[in-house]
């Protein structure tokens, strides 16, 4: 039995100033950098978006305004630093790095790879991890998708909340809802 936490996207394009910038993303980064200095884990992952910049990504990047549901400004695109880990997050904390994205939408760590082409999944059974906390941005979008995933998958899941950023309070409250619904624990704090 071993615990594991999968930080997902806290990177500059979903912190202030950022093309997909979410409130408080920036103080998520360094209150995720706090709990990893106080909290013991077996591993720690991370997962970043990390698109094309020479396409629409599947669609994912809108051709005109974006809806801001399925499609979505340019971001995170590979190699620039958009797409780099937020400066307070300390990346050196970091055992295993996810990259999803590549070419096609993806919000679910899951769907990403680590550089040797392993999925979270294959990661996670090897390392025998049965409990996640997830934590990350934005609680809405990929902290829902990642999480679901997760305890479909079999794995104890528990959302740190206030160690997560969202897009709005509305989708929030909704998210944690259905986070909920489909077998996550929900913490306000750790």
């Amino acid at each position: 039995m071993a615990k594991g936490i999968l930080i997902v996207d806290v990177q500059n394009d979903f912190t202030e100033g950022g093309a997909l910038g979410t409130e408080g993303g920036a103080a998520v980064a360094a209150a995720i950098t706090e709990h990893l200095r106080t909290h013991s884990y077996d591993l720690v992952v991370a997962s970043r978006d990390w698109h094309d910049g020479d396409n629409d990504n599947g669609g994912h990047f809108a051709a005109g305004e974006p809806d801001f549901v399925g499609t979505w400004p340019v971001h995170c695109v590979a190699g620039t630093p958009g797409a780099d880990y937020h400066p307070a997050l300390d990346a050196l904390a970091i055992d295993v790095h996810v990259k999803k994205g590549q070419g096609k939408p993806a919000y679910s760590a899951f769907e990403g790879t680590t550089d040797d082409g392993e999925t979270l999944g294959e990661v996670l059974e090897e390392q025998g991890i049965d409990e996640l906390d997830v934590v990350g941005i934005a609680t809405d979008y990929c902290v829902k998708a990642s999480a679901l995933d997760a305890a479909l998958a079999g794995i104890t899941v528990t959302v740190i909340d206030a160690l997560t950023s969202a897009v709005s309070p509305e989708t929030r409250a909704t998210a944690l809802d259905e986070m909920r619904d489909g077998g996550v624990q929900v913490a306000r704090r750790h």
